[in-house]
């Protein structure tokens, strides 16, 4: 987190403010922050709120950010010392109602591209299609209008700790596009080890979250068939993992959804598998 702290104290343009959203840590993060604030050298605004995962830790920053933009930093990442200047400079000369914000880099800690660079043909675009019809590939950095990232409230399940982010982000996509910046605004700790397993793990634990993500992108209007299938089967493998059995009921594509369900099936067993081997 220190690394963070020092890249925005860096920052060439201070025109922003830190809101830190502890999520029920139990580490030294409130002492450090409280050293941070003594030195004042920027603004830093701290809240710390019980564990509920990340979802819904972004839940209580989007309520309350009171700034025009937004852009959300893990503890262990660090924005170059231009970052800020460079998203505000850039949202002053193009910036509108018209669009939900804007979309730049992250590059790792050698400052490589994490994926593809944005499409220089194009000075707009949605972040679904970015990925599902322009080829961008990697984590990208997401800069949001504020007031639009208030809607679109995560849900919180009892005992779950995940819901994709994806989903407010595709629900703006429904309405708005968002500029493209190529440059980098976020250098991240990139490890590609152990994140399958550890996702196969966070599905396992969170059906519900993973089970409501995947009905929401099943409605996307702008989405493929292929796109919605692959989603169709991934809604019946959480539902088994749920134990819910009125799964054909409550989705958005019923013939999709009966089609899919061998393959969910498939899929269930696959999860039960490698967690099991994993929890091994």
């Amino acid at each position: 987190m220190d690394n963070c702290y020092q890249s925005l104290i860096r920052q060439t343009s201070k025109d922003f403010v830190w809101l830190i959203v502890d999520d029920g840590s139990t580490d030294s993060t409130k002492q450090l922050v409280d050293e941070w604030l003594q030195e004042k050298k920027i603004e830093i605004r701290y809240v710390w709120q019980e564990n509920v995962g990340m979802h819904g830790a972004h839940n209580t920053a989007y309520e309350l950010i009171d700034t025009e933009l937004n852009v959300c930093i893990d503890s262990d990442d660090y924005m170059p010392k231009d970052a800020v200047e460079k998203i505000n400079h850039f949202w002053r000369k193009y910036g509108s109602e018209k669009v939900s914000g804007l979309i730049g880099l992250d590059a790792n800690t050698n400052n490589e591209v994490i994926g593809t660079r944005l499409p220089e043909t194009l000075k707009s675009s949605t972040l679904f299609h970015l990925y599902n019809e322009h080829g961008v590939t990697g984590d990208k950095k997401l800069v949001y209008r504020s007031e639009l990232t208030k809607q679109h409230r995560y849900p919180i399940f009892q005992n779950e700790k995940y819901v994709g982010l994806a989903y407010k982000y595709y629900m703006l996509d429904k309405e708005y596009e968002m500029l493209l910046l190529n440059e980098v605004l976020c250098c991240v700790e990139y490890l590609q080890d152990g994140s399958s397993l550890n996702m196969f793990n966070q599905y396992r634990k969170n059906p519900k979250g993973f089970a409501f993500y995947r009905k929401e992108l099943m409605k996307l209007p702008f989405a493929g068939l292929a796109y919605k299938f692959r989603q169709a089967i991934h809604f019946v493998s959480s539902s088994l993992l749920m134990n819910n059995k009125n799964f054909l009921k409550e989705n958005p594509s019923k013939a999709l959804t009966i089609i899919a369900i061998p393959f969910g099936i498939i899929l269930y067993f696959y999860i039960l598998l490698k967690t099991r081997v994993s929890q091994g």
